[in-house]
């Protein structure tokens, strides 16, 4: 099943589901080895909207279920890292929550769905290993496909994109800055994962990763509040997906009702501070970047398009 074509680059009309009460961010709070910090109370936190502080009303941690998309590049330059990607991404379904719903998308010149959301992690081992590489890196176009599906047929609340791509784009109808603001838009949290190293067997491919191409996946994650990786080889891979599945499952969810209640549709941005207390590492903090506000039904009834959330 190929997924819907990215025919026209310009209908990137999308809007926003935002809670008018209540905004949510998912926050990672890690040490400096990157391993997830638990224990941590609402006092210890503090959210701003535009350098605003904010009244958490919501806090929480919880493993809830995802709806996950496995986003892997099937290019012909992942022939000879192919055994080691499919090994890593069941090392992610078997890390993660059993109650995760996956679905694997691969892409080359095109964007196909291999197996459409599952928990079945057989039917998942199945679908990877009946995959082989060919053709070019239609990266933007495939990450923008398989949010709108992840959007249109996941069931859970909290929704994962998983991308794995070992090289720049170049065959996307869609630009980055397209799949960027659709993300910004988006309730989706990206994790990348840029395969690096000799492994690649192109000459070409470390510089290429470490200008436009490296540089596209660690936007891709930071816009959503996600984290982009680059092992030094494909037997890292592994050990990566182990890190963002613990990573996942040990999110703190905070919400607050802004004190910004104009319903003007204006980018807001969000920062969440931790002051952890005394005894407890020195912690990185990370979430989405922000939302756009809500608009008044009878302004947005006008821009109504196709939707990413």
């Amino acid at each position: 099943m190929t997924l819907a074509s990215a025919q026209n680059p310009e209908d990137h009309d999308y809007s926003v589901s935002v809670n008018v009460e209540l905004v949510q961010l998912s926050v990672s709070v890690l040490d400096k080895h990157g391993y997830p910090v638990q224990g941590l109370e609402k006092q210890h936190f503090a959210v701003y909207e535009d350098k605003v502080l904010q009244d958490i009303s919501l806090f929480k941690q919880e493993d809830i279920p995802l709806s996950v998309g496995l986003v892997v590049d099937m290019s012909s330059s992942m022939f000879d890292k192919l055994n080691s990607v499919r090994s890593a991404a069941m090392t992610f379904v078997h890390e993660s929550n059993p109650q995760d719903e996956t679905a694997i998308v691969t892409f080359s010149n095109f964007a196909t769905l291999q197996q459409d959301f599952t928990t079945n992690t057989h039917a998942l081992s199945r679908a990877l290993s009946g995959i082989a590489p060919l053709g070019n890196t239609a990266l933007y176009d495939a990450v923008l496909l398989a949010a709108r599906h992840l959007k249109d047929n996941g069931i859970q609340d909290k929704k994962v994109l998983i991308v794995i791509s070992d090289g720049q784009d170049n065959d996307s109808k869609y630009q980055l800055k397209h799949v960027l603001e659709a993300l910004k838009e988006s309730k989706i949290i990206v994790y990348s994962i840029g395969l690096l190293g000799p492994d690649s067997g192109n000459s070409n491919y470390t510089n290429m990763l470490e200008d436009d191409g490296k540089k596209a996946l660690k936007q891709l994650a930071e816009v959503t509040g996600g984290s982009a990786f680059f092992p030094s080889g494909v037997r890292e891979v592994e050990r990566v997906c182990r890190r963002i599945a613990r990573d996942l499952r040990n999110q703190y969810t905070i919400g607050y009702k802004p004190s910004n209640e104009k319903l003007d549709g204006s980018w807001r941005k969000t920062l969440v501070r931790v002051n952890a207390p005394k005894g407890f590492p020195g912690v990185k903090v990370r979430t989405k970047q922000g939302y756009y506000a809500p608009v008044a039904r009878d302004t947005s009834l006008a821009s109504a398009g196709k939707k990413l959330q």
